[in-house]
């Protein structure tokens, strides 16, 4: 079997719009999600911006017995699977258990829940929980949490690579839908705004210290000093085409084609494996450079990242040879939920024909990208590249297609 695994459903919660629509508005006019930590005293940190989910009440969305049950992160995750599935117009209960399964990812998440067994210890007088039974609960309760609510029991698993997560998880879902799967819920929200969480995030050494949210977070700039991180993501739903057509669901897009890889050591005198998975990407999807219409670039805002990911670009498709965009400037870095938003991004740009911009970015020439700057651009958009890493090496480039009539 070789089914085309095509997109049904987006669910979003993201710093710049809660639902896929309000995140879609608010993009396309560049407004940002940026600003001053707010669910936590971050005054005595060298970090005090984020990405933060405003107006975002679980109570409104989730039953009460839940909540006690669950953290912010894996209340965003239910939120978002219960919008996708919605928009997909699936039922569950109307459906086979086992036609329906659950791909996530995770990078951050578990800090928040890591930090409450924490205080339990120390203030309560609770069994200890080590961090990484904390982290693996976490990873495995989000999922789980999303399968259990929905009733799903086809094949699940949960992917960790940082910020390449979003697209890996996506891959999986594509080889389960091809593998026979009808349904898969795939995509990632994650984020960890708490303090042992951003301790963690301060280590990592690539989070920007500046306090103007109009200025923190510049990929491809002259001024390039680290990113803004955030919490939130999407979720979509995957289906076998023929499975899609015959109900008559909308199919925002095809997942086309996927690569990855894995930076070779450092100081090994190897290239970076940014390129060959774009490479891997556009062939597995049957792509040339000249087909693809926009870039969604990772966008790292370091200045030896960002001089890879314009490399690459450039050798892939020429000297400002495609339009790039980083809608993530509107919402900081996501961790594994950032590639899902961008691939949730792609998906209604070629709904739309609309790409969205890059705000508060001035590039520096020598990066030679053509980026779509503060304001959207209205173009046909037939095929769009994603591309994600994740500290630590990972590399992950997909390609998403319109789907004719």
């Amino acid at each position: 079997m070789n089914a085309t695994a095509v997109v049904t459903g987006l669910g979003i919660t993201a710093p710049n719009g809660l639902g896929a629509e309000e995140y879609w508005a608010a993009t396309r006019q560049g407004i940002s999600g940026v600003g001053a930590i707010t669910r936590f005293d971050a005054a005595g940190y060298p970090a005090r911006l984020a990405g933060e989910v405003s107006g975002f009440v679980p109570e409104d969305y989730l039953p009460s017995r839940l909540i006690p049950q669950t953290d912010r992160m894996t209340q965003l995750a239910l939120v978002a699977a219960d919008w996708a599935l919605a928009d997909a117009e699936v039922r569950p209960a109307e459906w086979d258990h086992f036609d329906m399964g659950v791909v996530t990812a995770s990078s951050a998440g578990g800090f928040e829940f890591g930090q409450g067994e924490l205080k339990n210890l120390w203030s309560k007088g609770g069994q200890y929980v080590s961090a990484y039974q904390s982290f693996a609960w976490f990873y495995a309760v989000n999922t789980g949490q999303i399968s259990i609510r929905n009733g799903m029991r086809g094949p699940s698993s949960v992917l960790v690579s940082d910020q390449a997560g979003g697209l890996d998880a996506v891959a999986q879902a594509c080889r389960l839908i091809r593998g026979g799967t009808r349904l898969i819920l795939t995509g990632g929200v994650d984020g960890s705004l708490c303090p042992w969480g951003w301790v963690a995030q301060l280590a990592g050494g690539r989070l920007s210290l500046s306090e103007d949210p109009e200025r923190a977070y510049r990929p491809f700039d002259a001024e390039a000093a680290g990113h803004v991180a955030g919490e939130g993501g999407a979720m979509l739903v995957l289906e076998d085409a023929e499975s899609a057509r015959a109900r008559g669901a909308q199919i925002y897009g095809a997942i086309a084609g996927f690569g990855s890889t894995f930076d070779p050591k450092p100081n090994s005198g190897r290239p970076p494996g940014l390129q060959r998975a774009i490479e891997r990407a556009l062939a597995e999807a049957g792509t040339t450079p000249a087909d693809i219409d926009v870039v969604f670039a990772d966008a790292a805002a370091v200045p030896e990242l960002d001089r890879i990911e314009a490399e690459a670009l450039s050798t892939v498709f020429g000297r400002r040879g495609v339009p790039v965009t980083a809608p993530k400037t509107m919402t900081g870095r996501l961790h594994s939920g950032a590639a899902s938003l961008d691939l949730a991004a792609a998906l209604l740009s070629i709904r739309d024909g609309l790409v969205p911009p890059t705000t508060n970015v001035s590039p520096a020439a020598d990066y030679a990208l053509d980026l779509v700057l503060d304001a959207p651009r209205a173009m046909p958009v037939n095929a769009a590249l994603v591309v994600a890493r994740g500290q630590g090496g990972f590399n992950s480039a997909m390609v998403v297609r319109r789907v004719a009539d």
